[in-house]
C-alpha cells in the first residue's frame, strides 16, 4: 500500500472506522457460515495448503509459493497451483498457465512460476473450486497450494499459513479495510495454523515484543524468511553475473514494497541506484515505458536497468541488453520454535503427518468395506 494512501487513511480514521467495524462484521458472518457448513466448500483428495494474507500487498506469497512448487519438484511429488491470476485477463477458464504464455494472458506471478517450474500444473480461475476439479481429473495431485487463499473459503485446506508484514504487527494491526490493508478482523486469525514473516533474523527478534503481544495467544509457530539475492542476470538471453562491478543502476520496480527492494539492492550491490523509478503494483509495462527506461538510463549514465523478476516477466522482449533482474532465493531464519527450527522442518512434519493419516484412513475403509462383504 503507498504512503499516500496509508496518510489519507490516517486523516480519514474517525469517517473510515465505522466503515471498517461494518466490512468486518460482514467478513465474520461470512467464516461463520462456512464454518457452520451453510456455505458450500470443495475438498481435494490432496493436502492443500493456503497462502495467504491477512492483508494486501508486499507479504511474500508469490516467493512462499515458488518454495512450496520447488519442494514439490524435488520430492517428485504432483503439484498443482490454483490462482486467482490477479489482472489477468485469459481467453478461457480455467487457464493453464504455460512457460510460453502472454504475461497479460497468464498474470505475472502465474507465468513466472510457471516458467520457475515447468513439471507444475498452474492454473488460473477466480473459481478455484472448478479449477481444483479440472486438476485432481487430470493429474491426481498430491499437493495443492492455494495462492492467495486465505479467505477463499469455498476450497478446504488443510494448512493455513498466514504471513504478514512487520507493519501489522505495529501501526496496521487490526486495521481493516477501508482505514486500513486488513481484509479481516483479528479474530480471523484463529484459523492460521502457521504466521510467516518477511524479514531477517534481526528484524524478527526486533519483532519479538509484538509476536508475543499479538500472536501468541493463538498458540501457533511463527516463522520468519527473507529473499536474498545471489547474482544478476539479463532479462533477455540470460547472462548471469555476480554484480554490476559499481557501475551505475537504474533501479524498476512494479511491485508492493518497492522500498524493500530497494533497501535489498542497497545492500546485496552495496550501493544505493542512480534513480529509484516505482511503478503501482502489476504495472501492465509497454514498449513505450520500457524504452523511456532504457532514455533514462543514458541520460543518468547508468550502465543497467535493474527490476525484480516479476518486473522482467511483464517487460520480457521489450527490454534491451541494459535490462537485469535479481537472481533470489528464499531463505528461512529463526522461529519461534527456535533458532534451529525453520519453517522447512515444520513443513516437512506436517506433510508427512497427512500422508499418515491418510493411509491410516484409506487402511480403515479398506477393512470396513472388506467386513461389509463378508457380512453379505
Amino acid at each position: 500500500m503507498s504512503e499516500t494512501v496509508t496518510e489519507l487513511q490516517r486523516t480519514l480514521s474517525p469517517v473510515l472506522r465505522p466503515v471498517s467495524w461494518l466490512y468486518g462484521g460482514i467478513m465474520r458472518i461470512r467464516a461463520g457460515l462456512y464454518r457452520r457448513g451453510l456455505l458450500r466448500r470443495w475438498e481435494a483428495p490432496a493436502l492443500t495448503v493456503s497462502v495467504g494474507n491477512i492483508g494486501w500487498g508486499g507479504s511474500g506469497k508469490t516467493p512462499v509459493a515458488d518454495w512450496l512448487l520447488g519442494w514439490a519438484e524435488s520430492r517428485s511429488i504432483p503439484v498443482v497451483l490454483l490462482t486467482r491470476g490477479y489482472r489477468a485477463k485469459p481467453k478461457n477458464l480455467p487457464y493453464e498457465v504455460k512457460p510460453g504464455a502472454l504475461a497479460e494472458e497468464a498474470g505475472d506471478e502465474p507465468l513466472m512460476l510457471a516458467r520457475a517450474h515447468e513439471k507444475a500444473l498452474i492454473l488460473v480461475d477466480p473459481n478455484r473450486t472448478r479449477a481444483g476439479r479440472l486438476a485432481v481429473s487430470r493429474t491426481r495431485p498430491e499437493l495443492v497450494i492455494l495462492d492467495d487463499g486465505f479467505q477463499h473459503m469455498a476450497v478446504e485446506r488443510h494448512v493455513n499459513l498466514v504471513l504478514l508484514r512487520p507493519d501489522d504487527l505495529g501501526e496496521g494491526w487490526n486495521r481493516v479495510i477501508p482505514a486500513g490493508s486488513w481484509r479481516e478482523p483479528e479474530a480471523a486469525l484463529e484459523r492460521a495454523d502457521a504466521f510467516m514473516i518477511k524479514t531477517d533474523a534481526a528484524g524478527f527478534e526486533a519483532l519479538r515484543p509484538s509476536i508475543d503481544e499479538r500472536l501468541a495467544r493463538f498458540g501457533k509457530p511463527v516463522f520468519s524468511f527473507r529473499l536474498s539475492p545471489s547474482g544478476v542476470r539479463r532479462v533477455v538471453g540470460g547472462d548471469s553475473a555476480r554484480d554490476f562491478d559499481g557501475a551505475p543502476y537504474l533501479l524498476a520496480t512494479g511491485v508492493g514494497d518497492p522500498a524493500q527492494v530497494r533497501a535489498t539492492a542497497e545492500t546485496y550491490l552495496g550501493y544505493a541506484p542512480v534513480r529509484h523509478r516505482v511503478f503501482r503494483d502489476h504495472y501492465d509495462y509497454s514498449k513505450r515505458d520500457a524504452l523511456a527506461l532504457a532514455e533514462e538510463a543514458a541520460r543518468l549514465g547508468c550502465a543497467a536497468i535493474l527490476c525484480t523478476p516479476k518486473d522482467a516477466v511483464k517487460l520480457g522482449p521489450m527490454c534491451t541488453d541494459k535490462f537485469w533482474q535479481f537472481d533470489l532465493s528464499l531463505e528461512f531464519g529463526p522461529s519461534t520454535l527456535g533458532p534451529d527450527a525453520p519453517f522447512s522442518s515444520w513443513w516437512d512434519r506436517r506433510y508427512e503427518s497427512f500422508c499418515l493419516r491418510r493411509a491410516d484412513r484409506a487402511e480403515h475403509e479398506a477393512d470396513y468395506r472388506m467386513r461389509r462383504g463378508a457380512e453379505r
